[in-house]
């Protein structure tokens, strides 16, 4: 078992400094499955929220504003930074530019005060080989003192020729559609207003131009916009599990239809493409 050293920070990252470092070592980097990794924990132990950033978030993806609640996506955001700056690591093998984000499992175990104060810890917890590439999980967790808040182990996948299939599974027959509720349409920056709330700004969501430059016809939706949009629509629990899966690209700009029953929910666009799945449970 490799050993995790920690790293302790005196305050959050700079995005857009971990943003461009990540850009420029991408050419560099060689994916693959069995590559080094960093074994690092970065703990944050003074994490607190920007209420005009929290206000912008929560309009971009529905949420209610004025509540003194976090969100049940935003730890993501608050972790995110971190997130950055070990992915952009010279160490860490996946490129930074074209990385696509393809699910998230998360679990809050209680109410998160927008006042409140926390620690954040983030690593890279393994990767691993996908039909497509390679895939890292990335972990989060939030704490209250001593006690875990909030946790979540996201994927992320970069695309590459792989020498040998992998055991993945591949879905033959799309499940049948969940009862329609509602439709949105995505206005064209719709990237480009979630990566100014989130942080996120990978050129895959910004502009049409920038995201050709990575096998995409326009700017993509953020996965984690569509999952918070979804999960504004659909209502969390105080104590609950969400696990979401981010199945195809969202171009923009366009239209979905929202399904959900049974705490089950999903985004289906033109011609029924499903976009993304998820589930509600308790922890």
């Amino acid at each position: 078992m490799t050993t995790m050293d920690t790293t302790v920070l005196t305050r959050p990252p700079s995005l857009a400094r971990h943003l461009a470092r990540g850009a420029a070592l991408s050419p560099l980097k060689r994916p693959s499955p069995d590559a080094e990794f960093p074994h690092t924990r970065l703990v944050l132990p003074d994490g607190r929220v920007d209420l005009a950033r929290l206000a912008t978030y929560e309009r971009v993806c529905g949420f209610s504003t004025g509540e003194d609640a976090l969100p049940v996506t935003y730890p993501h955001v608050l972790g995110f930074p971190l997130a950055m700056r070990l992915m952009s690591d010279r160490a860490f093998p996946l490129p930074l530019l074209g990385l696509v984000h393809t699910s998230i499992a998360l679990t809050r175990h209680r109410t998160l005060p927008a006042t409140g104060q926390y620690e954040l810890t983030v690593y890279v917890d393994h990767l691993a080989p996908h039909r497509r590439g390679t895939e890292a999980t990335v972990v989060t967790e939030l704490r209250t003192g001593n006690t875990l808040a909030w946790e979540s182990s996201s994927t992320y996948l970069a695309r590459h020729r792989t020498a040998t299939p992998s055991s993945e599974p591949r879905t033959t027959e799309p499940p049948a559609p969940l009862p329609t509720l509602t439709e949105w349409r995505l206005p064209a920056d719709l990237g480009r207003r979630y990566g100014a709330a989130s942080g996120d700004r990978n050129p895959i969501h910004l502009h049409p131009l920038t995201a050709r430059l990575f096998g995409f016809p326009r700017a993509i939706a953020h996965g984690m916009w569509t999952v918070a949009r979804c999960l504004a629509e659909h209502g969390v629990p105080e104590r609950a599990t969400v696990r979401a899966d981010f199945k195809a690209p969202l171009l923009l700009p366009g239209t979905v239809s929202y399904g959900a029953q049974d705490g089950r929910f999903e985004l289906r666009g033109t011609g029924e493409r499903l976009h993304v799945t998820g589930q509600v449970g308790a922890p």
